[in-house]
């Protein structure tokens, strides 16, 4: 017998283990946000730029709300979805409605090797491979366009690759590997998350090509038209295979890594400014902000998400 249901009325919410917790939550955001559907559809444009996300059926609704956003404010573009494997045929017609009959690629269609399998290095790929003649944005399901994105506009005019960053922190912007393991891990190699265990580890690398390091956050990304490929990340997945061994570039947040380090050897990338362009951590953002990422951490904290979501909703209207 299931006893999810009973015990959580029971139990106060916020004493729920997080997966039942994280579950209850986004099934009431859907619920929120499914004004969505009565908004006007994307009128997708062929003018070389494209905006791309990987997606499945439990998040269609907050990805309605994250893609139409981003479109009112830059007025261009078309649609590409990448499809977890779990959209339905029910799924697939609204997209058709709301995102102009998006092209909706299909994750095993995906070729990996010699890279990891899983945590969206598909979606990565995808961009690397697509990008010759377009520009692309990875665009995560859980963010909204709050306002104007000058920066986001000007980077796509200039044909520059840019990058949400992971934090105040990472102002500093793309450094050589050295500088930056030192200027942020002073005190040497760390353990604990993938992402600190690689980028305070960078220093220990050979560095004869160059190389720099972003601390980005690959929920939004733009990949200039022409820009590398698959090359650079292959040249540097061997490198962390160096550090954390072949079985460990599996794990969740790799993909993260690689994305930042493709950034920051690309020409000219612009780290969009934090104050601006920033992940919510429970804080309330300026005034003036552009951009909001609603990370799992804190997504449903104080019902900023839904806020914003329902503030844009009812943008999309007017």
């Amino acid at each position: 017998m299931n006893m999810a249901p009973i015990i959580s009325g029971l139990i106060p919410p916020n004493l729920l283990p997080h997966r039942w917790r994280a579950k209850q939550q986004a099934g009431r955001h859907n619920e929120a946000v499914i004004g969505v559907l009565d908004t006007p559809p994307i009128v997708p444009r062929r003018d070389g730029l494209v905006i791309f996300s990987m997606i499945g059926t439990a998040v269609l609704l907050p990805y309605l709300v994250a893609v139409k956003s981003l479109w009112g404010q830059l007025r261009r573009g078309r649609v590409v979805i990448l499809d977890d494997g779990t959209l339905t045929a029910a799924d697939r017609t609204i997209l058709a409605q709301h995102c102009g009959d998006p092209e909706i690629l299909a994750i095993a269609d995906v070729r990996t090797h010699p890279f990891p399998t899983g945590g969206t290095w598909e979606r990565l790929l995808t961009i690397l491979d697509r990008r010759v003649s377009e520009y692309w944005i990875q665009l995560d399901s859980d963010t909204v366009t709050v306002g104007p994105v000058p920066e986001v506009v000007d980077a796509i005019s200039r044909n520059r690759s840019f990058c949400l960053l992971g934090g105040g922190d990472a102002e500093i912007g793309a450094l050589p590997l050295g500088d930056f393991a030192r200027a942020l891990y002073p005190d040497g190699p760390q353990d604990g998350h993938v992402q600190t265990r690689v980028e305070s580890r960078l220093a220990t690398l050979a560095n004869p090509q160059g190389w720099r390091y972003l601390r980005g956050c690959s929920g939004f990304t733009g990949f200039s038209a022409g820009g590398p490929g698959r090359d650079l990340a292959a040249a540097f997945l061997a490198e962390m295979e160096k550090l954390l061994g072949r079985d460990d570039t599996f794990i969740w947040g790799t993909e993260q890594i690689a994305s930042n380090f493709h950034l920051a050897n690309e020409p000219g990338v612009v780290p969009l400014p934090y104050a601006r362009y920033l992940n919510y951590w429970n804080e309330a953002w300026p005034a003036d902000a552009g951009f909001v990422h609603f990370v799992g951490t804190h997504r449903h904290d104080n019902g900023a998400y839904r806020a914003a979501s329902l503030a844009a909703i009812a943008a999309m209207k007017r």
